[in-house]
């Protein structure tokens, strides 16, 4: 079996809800053709045993001996096939449910890590969580029911072949009576499908509405909004919940139709075979074997309704992935992607130039004018250069790989501390932490960074917020880090500890800072100096102090506060 999740999910397509599964297929098609055979190998022992045993019972009929061992012989070897085929099968059958659910999360991962900034505005926090929640089984359950869909249908196809070997009339029953028990449920599955689709989409906003109720709970108690807010939540709450009825009572239907129709066959079937018995037109082995059949049968067309069921629901599951899949952000790939080099990095539009390998502050007289050239070093608005070539031109998930841009925005993740500032688990944490002088706030933890943070780590202060996501930073280890005031939350011994320990944590390695303290700032290795979005002197921080007014007036107000 493959370990999963795999590295590389791959590019899905995303061209329609149908291709997109036939995507999850064909990335798993070892497994998935192999629990095709084990569910044909499985279905197939079972169609083949009610046979066995009206030979079995027409030997001992006959006083046949020899005839009835070796009947019973072969029963045993398709019970021992069957067995263990049926528990190969589930295996496969699980890991083909796991691999699309997780190569689903992937790939929404991945796309919402691209899009950005750019996802809240086109997509409700709802409809990704529910993707992540409900879709991924329903696509799951798809891909699973691909191969015992097969396996039934050529259970069935034996099974109708059989018996139009021994009697025309019956086989002839449920040749034409199969089609129709799969229209009747066709019939149902579509109502049923519109009214999942509408509770999803009610499902999904209301998830987004009690992701906003929650996040900005403090804010409306303030402004006495809470109560409105509610009430319209307690609305949305009862039409979903009323909309979740009506879905039920298709569901039931469905559900009794799946256990009445094959029912009802099997007594129409076993009637007919006990009426050609009293003919004299069958044996009593055939009449057993029939009645084997017949029962059996209710099996394969169980799997056959639920597989139009699950290929339904992974259909309009698949549909919102696809659409989120199709969301363009505000900064799409280039048509013709080049590779980034590796050189300077600069801002044209304000004369950044950030030399390669070395730790350079920019210091803007308007705070915000350091926060827009950060977001344009690290291509999250346009503008910028590496070695002469526009970021644009190059791939974005190439700039995201060897630019990071860390703000105080960020946030630290529910879950174990240590999954968080080293998801690979592959860094050196005790060093990252001592770099960011945040191993007192992980000592200070009842299991360390074995400790669950709780939801964007409400539970630590600012100081300590900011020191760990400086320490998550450190442990990406990228090509360029650019911080946007990294140490503004701290007391000033600790930005001392910070500003020196950065220096060496990142050395030979390109570091851009955006800030105004006199602490970090002596010990940069090159200063950009910023009024009104550009550049108007660089150099070394003491330089800088002696020649440039404006500079020093801003530097020694922040080491005065």
């Amino acid at each position: 079996m493959r370990r999963l999740p795999v590295t590389d999910p791959g590019t899905p397509d995303s061209r329609s809800a149908t291709r997109y599964l036939f995507w999850l297929v064909r990335r798993s098609w070892l497994t998935v053709a192999a629990a095709a055979l084990l569910a044909i190998a499985w279905m197939g022992c079972q169609a083949l045993v009610p046979a066995m045993v009206g030979r079995a019972v027409d030997a001992v009929v006959a006083r046949d001996a020899a005839a009835l061992v070796a009947w019973a012989l072969l029963l045993l070897g398709a019970g021992v096939v069957q067995a263990l085929t049926g528990i190969s099968r589930h295996r496969f059958a699980v890991t083909n449910w796991l691999g699309a659910a997780f190569r689903t999360v992937q790939v929404v991962v991945r796309q919402a890590n691209r899009l950005g900034s750019t996802l809240p505005r086109r997509l409700d926090a709802g409809e990704v969580v529910a993707i992540g929640t409900s879709d991924i089984t329903h696509i799951g359950g798809a891909v699973d029911i691909t191969s015992r869909g097969i396996g039934s249908l050529l259970a069935v196809a034996t099974i109708t072949v059989v018996l139009l070997r021994t009697s025309v009339p019956l086989g002839l029953i449920v040749l034409v009576g199969v089609p129709l028990l799969m229209l009747v449920v066709g019939v149902l599955i579509r109502p049923l499908h519109e009214r999942q689709r509408a509770y999803r989409e009610s499902q999904g906003r209301l998830t987004g509405r009690a992701a906003d109720l929650v996040g900005g709970l403090r804010v409306l108690r303030g402004v006495g909004g809470e109560p409105a807010l509610a009430a319209r939540y307690r609305a949305e709450s009862q039409a979903l919940r009323a909309a979740g009825v009506r879905t039920a009572r298709v569901e039931s239907l469905l559900e009794a139709a799946q256990v009445l129709l094959p029912g009802a066959f099997l007594v129409l079937v076993t009637w007919l075979g006990a009426r050609f018995a009293a003919d004299g037109r069958l044996t009593v082995g055939q009449l057993v074997s029939f009645y084997a059949y017949a029962a059996f049968l209710v099996a394969p067309l169980r799997q056959l309704t639920e597989a139009i069921d699950k290929m339904t629901r992974g259909h309009v599951s698949s549909r919102r992935v696809v659409a989120m899949l199709r969301v363009s952000g505000h900064l799409p790939d280039p048509p013709d992607p080049v590779p980034l080099p590796v050189g300077e990095l600069a801002d044209p539009e304000s004369g950044v130039r950030v030399p390669p390998g070395l730790l350079t502050a920019i210091v803007a007289a308007t705070p915000a004018d350091a926060a827009r050239i950060a977001d344009r070093l690290g291509r999250y608005e346009e503008g910028a250069t590496a070695g002469g070539v526009p970021l644009s031109a190059a791939a974005l998930s190439e700039v995201r790989d060897r630019i990071l841009v860390v703000d105080n925005d960020a946030r630290l993740f529910s879950g174990r501390l240590g999954s968080d500032l080293d998801p690979g688990g592959r860094g050196d944490v005790p060093g990252a932490l001592a770099a960011a002088a945040a191993t007192d706030i992980v000592d200070g933890l009842p299991d360390g960074t074995d400790t669950v943070v709780a939801d964007r780590g409400r539970t630590f202060s600012g100081g300590q917020q900011q020191r760990l996501r400086l320490a998550r930073a450190l442990l990406a280890d990228p090509e360029v880090l650019i911080l946007v005031e990294p140490t503004n939350a701290v007391d000033a011994h600790t930005e001392a500890r910070i500003a020196e320990r950065l220096r060496i944590a990142r050395g030979g390695r390109t570091t851009v800072v955006c800030t105004s303290s006199p602490l970090m700032l002596s010990r940069a290795d090159h200063v950009c100096y910023v009024e009104d979005g550009r550049v108007v002197a660089a150099g070394r921080h003491p330089d800088l102090l002696r020649g440039e007014p404006g500079y020093a007036r801003m530097v020694l107000r922040e080491e005065k506060q």
